[in-house]
């Protein structure tokens, strides 16, 4: 069971949080499109994604060669609004910004697979 106290220490690291916006705001994203977006390198921000996950913050799902991130969704409620809250003042910053043009601008992004496609049930 997630408490508040392991939500905010999980918060505390840039890298988490950065990635945390950008999956608030589009809703799911694969490594690379995070990488990409924050310029950082692919080990960088998978050790930080697997954080999340053991924390139950985020959930992720493989298609094809793919490991696409969402928010989890049995998050409790009173942490979708903590980050949701942080999501509305995190979009004023110019990192989110920058962030979020550099996934906008990224070439050849991975094609999406809805939920329920690609072989998962």
């Amino acid at each position: 069971m997630m408490t508040p106290d392991a939500l905010l220490k999980t918060l505390v690291d840039e890298t988490r949080l950065r990635c945390l916006l950008l999956l608030l705001e589009e809703r799911e994203l694969c490594v690379c499109e995070l990488g990409h977006a924050l310029e950082e390198i692919q080990p960088k921000i998978s050790r930080h994604l697997a954080l999340l996950r053991k924390e139950q913050v985020v959930q992720d799902r493989r298609a094809g060669q793919w490991v696409y991130y969402r928010l989890h969704p049995e998050l409790p409620d009173w942490a979708m609004t903590v980050l949701q809250a942080l999501a509305r003042g995190g979009r004023e910053t110019a990192f989110f910004r920058q962030d979020h043009q550099r996934l906008l601008h990224m070439k050849d992004r991975p094609d999406r697979c809805a939920p329920g496609a690609c072989g998962e049930k």
